[in-house]
C-alpha cells in the first residue's frame, strides 16, 4: 500500500514538471501576446485601422452580436469599422476587467467582461458586455476568425 501511495505522488509530481514553472512562464508570455493582438483587434476596429484588420482578421471570419439577426462576415467587420470612424466615431477608452484563457492547441477561446467607452458626434457613450473570442495561431501569428459579443449596457 506505501508502494502505491509513493507512485501515485511520484507520478504527480513528475506530472507538475511537465506543467511547471518553465511551462507555466512560457504560457504566460504566449497569454501575454495573445492578449495584446487582441486588444490589437478591438483598437483596429475603432480606428479603422484596415492593414491591421487584414492581417488579424482573416476572410473566414464570422461574428455574431447579441443584438443583431444576421451573422457577420470580414467584408462586414471592415464595413462596420469604416463607417463607425466616418461617422465621427473615437474610442475613448477600453478596457477588459475580467480575462480568461483557454488553448487546445493552435486554438485559443479568450473570455472577457468589456467596457469601452467612445464619443460620436460630441456625444459619449459607454458599452459593456460580455466577449468570447476564438484566435488561431499560424503563420507565428495569432488571428481572430470568430467572436460573439453580448452588450450588457
Amino acid at each position: 500500500m506505501k508502494f502505491k501511495t509513493a507512485s501515485v505522488i511520484l507520478i504527480a509530481i513528475l506530472s507538475l514538471s511537465f506543467i511547471g514553472p518553465a511551462n507555466l512562464a512560457a504560457q504566460q508570455q504566449d497569454d501575454r501576446q495573445l492578449l495584446q493582438v487582441r486588444e490589437q483587434v478591438w483598437r483596429a476596429w475603432f480606428a479603422n485601422d484596415t492593414a491591421a484588420l487584414h492581417k488579424l482578421v482573416p476572410p473566414e471570419t464570422i461574428v455574431m452580436s447579441g443584438r443583431e439577426e444576421n451573422w457577420e462576415h470580414q467584408t462586414d467587420v471592415f464595413k462596420g469599422a469604416a463607417e463607425f470612424q466616418s461617422n465621427g466615431g473615437k474610442l475613448i477608452r477600453l478596457e477588459f476587467p475580467r480575462t480568461e484563457v483557454q488553448h487546445f492547441g493552435n486554438v485559443a477561446i479568450v473570455w472577457s467582461n468589456y467596457l469601452y467607452e467612445i464619443e460620436t458626434n460630441g456625444k459619449r457613450s459607454v458599452s459593456t458586455g460580455h466577449s468570447s473570442e476564438i484566435f488561431v495561431f499560424r503563420d507565428g501569428q495569432w488571428t481572430n476568425p470568430g467572436w460573439h459579443t453580448n452588450s450588457t449596457h
